[in-house]
């Protein structure tokens, strides 16, 4: 089987593990967290960064540290995984999906057009027409490491009054290379940025995640409530309500070796991305979904989009075609206004999406895959 996509341990994993195993360093005590939350930040070009048990948590306290009360309201994407949108629930807030464009990121002219005309401004607030209940905050998913527009969002953050948290889960090491945040990485552009490092990832730590912020204060208070909100550790007190939220040593270890190669895997990442480009040229009606120009992506995953008219397969066609040739694949998340616990959601003008997820499969894209890997690919997509 050639997998969708597993971990590459080719550097010092095994080394950094059992230094930290015979340190006996294993939970959230040790040298590892703090030298990988160092080195993130270095790699970055920000203040500091905060470990977490995951990206999801990450999510979850940049939500409580922007701001978001019960019962507000949070922009978010319809096409992105649900881990995007069940922190919100967590506050007992309520996110208002958006449809996406092209790119598969957040269509941000629908964003625009909800905001001037589906919301009023009272104050410093901006409130929903429909349901009369505040909008605090938009989080944007820089989808499969393709950066988002963060130019034009930002503009209308600042014009609205709304809180920015980057989902940039899958887009660590994508950056702008033109515009006015020309060199910033995404998930540094917002308020807050998270970053994922579950097994798939272009970088791993089994699991795990980072939190940033604009503000190093809010960084500091997400790192204080991440490990219980402890405001003595000798006698126990607790003057807020904390979360288990800190990552591990043993995930720090794995996490530090793994940034040692992050730009090599980008590397590879899009010397295989190019390879697939170029030698799909020969199947009518397949291609590989572009990345955005004015960015470096780190070209984490993979889309095949499939023209049904001309190729005479639709996707699950394509998907059960790659599982007889012992080939990974998976079609694009289940829309997230679908899903049962937010039906009774707002969705707002939903209709690329809709297509996307009809049309698109992520295919085989580990950093260890090889060049037969890809041919074999090719070969299995072929009539």
């Amino acid at each position: 089987m050639i997998p969708l996509s597993v971990p590459n341990f080719s550097g010092s994993e095994r080394e950094y593990v059992l230094k930290a195993i015979e340190a006996e360093w294993v939970s959230t005590g040790g040298e590892y967290v703090q030298l990988l939350e160092k080195k993130i930040a270095q790699y970055l070009g920000i203040d500091s960064a905060v470990a977490c048990q995951s990206g999801t948590a990450g999510l979850h306290l940049a939500l409580l540290l922007a701001g978001v009360k019960p019962g507000d309201e949070v922009i978010v994407p319809a096409l992105t995984f649900i881990a995007s949108i069940n922190p919100i629930k967590y506050i007992h807030a309520e996110p208002v999906f958006m449809d996406c464009d092209d790119t598969l990121n957040m269509d941000l002219e629908k964003l625009k057009d909800f905001l001037c005309n589906e919301c009023d401004q009272l104050g410093n607030s901006l409130i929903n027409r429909k349901t009369n209940k505040k909008i605090a905050a938009v989080v944007i998913v820089h989808v499969f490491g393709n950066m988002a527009d963060v130019e034009r969002l930002m503009e209308m953050a600042a014009k609205f009054n709304l809180k920015v948290i980057e989902d940039a889960t899958e887009a660590l090491g994508t950056f702008r290379t033109k515009g006015t945040h020309m060199g910033k990485f995404a998930g540094t552009v917002g308020d807050f940025g998270v970053y994922s490092f579950n097994g798939n990832k272009i970088i791993t730590t089994g699991g795990g995640g980072m939190l940033v912020a604009k503000d190093p204060a809010l960084a500091e208070k997400a790192r204080y409530l991440s490990t219980q909100a402890k405001d003595d550790s000798v006698y126990y007190i607790h003057n807020d309500i904390g979360y288990n939220y800190r990552m591990t040593n043993l995930q720090g270890a794995l996490g530090v070796a793994q940034l040692e190669q992050l730009d090599n895997f980008i590397l590879i990442k899009r010397k295989n991305y190019l390879l697939y480009t170029k030698l799909l040229q020969e199947i009518e009606g397949l291609t590989l979904l572009p990345f955005n120009s004015g960015t470096r992506p780190n070209y984490w995953f993979y889309s095949l989009v499939i023209d049904e008219d001309k190729y005479g397969e639709d996707r699950d066609g394509v998907l059960n075609r790659l599982y007889r040739h012992q080939i990974q694949s998976r079609p694009v998340w289940r829309l997230n206004h679908l899903q049962h616990p937010y039906q009774c959601n707002q969705a707002y003008k939903i209709e690329k999406a809709y297509s996307c997820v009809d049309k698109i499969l992520n295919i085989p894209c580990s950093t260890n895959l090889k060049k037969e890997d890809i041919e074999k690919v090719i070969e299995a997509l072929k009539k």
